[in-house]
């Protein structure tokens, strides 16, 4: 079955939610591009809370309240895990979400987790691949759609687009060029995630 743009891709067996920490641009372009997004989960106040209320997206505030050593990452995770579970999601989406998870949840919705990072994975992996990739040289660098696993930017690639390194190019140009590749490849890349999710539960 081909999707047409607009048409929401999603379905009662799998609701999606996405995770976002930031401004909600990708959060934007993904419900823009017609995937039907039950539930938004926030760990600040953001202004992906604003794009969400919108769209009439139900949103949730599950408020990190440490950023330092005593941050109880395998409880907040837990409560995160009893959200989306209380939400009965069957995908989640993370869209610029920068609470890293504990190990837990990605046992609990194993395989269905997704990510994107700004490089082409296995390079520049981490927090900072774009400083890395300036700092290396590199002439092409690009995003990565990825299943997230435990390990940080290890999992089974989905899907990646180069985007050319020019020689006056700063961190925020750079990175700025790459969100506008990952806004299209991204809810392309969900779509057909979804899909082959959908036809596996069938078969």
């Amino acid at each position: 079955m081909d999707y047409e743009p607009g048409r929401a891709v999603s379905s009662p067996a799998m609701r999606i939610a996405v995770l976002a920490s930031g401004s909600g641009t990708l959060l934007e372009a993904i419900v823009a591009s017609g995937i039907e997004v039950s539930l938004v989960v926030v760990d600040r106040e953001c202004g992906a809370q604003s794009i969400a209320a919108t769209a009439g997206i139900d949103c949730e505030l599950l408020l990190r309240d440490s950023y330092g050593p005593a941050f109880d990452r395998e409880g907040y995770t837990a409560k995160l895990e009893g959200l989306l579970d209380e939400k009965d999601i069957g995908l989640v989406v993370m869209a610029w979400f920068v609470t890293i998870l504990a190990a837990s949840a990605y046992e609990r919705f194993g395989g269905r987790v997704l990510n994107t990072h700004p490089a082409l994975l296995p390079s520049f992996k981490g927090w900072h691949a774009v400083e890395e990739a300036l700092g290396y040289g590199v002439k092409v660098t690009g995003c990565t759609v990825h299943v997230a696993t435990a390990d940080v930017d290890a999992g089974p690639i989905l899907a990646q687009a180069a985007v050319e390194v020019f020689g006056d190019d700063t961190v925020e140009s750079l990175h700025e060029r790459i969100k506008q590749v990952e806004r299209t490849i991204y809810p392309a890349a969900i779509k057909d995630y979804v899909k082959a999710l959908e036809a596996e539960r069938k078969s």
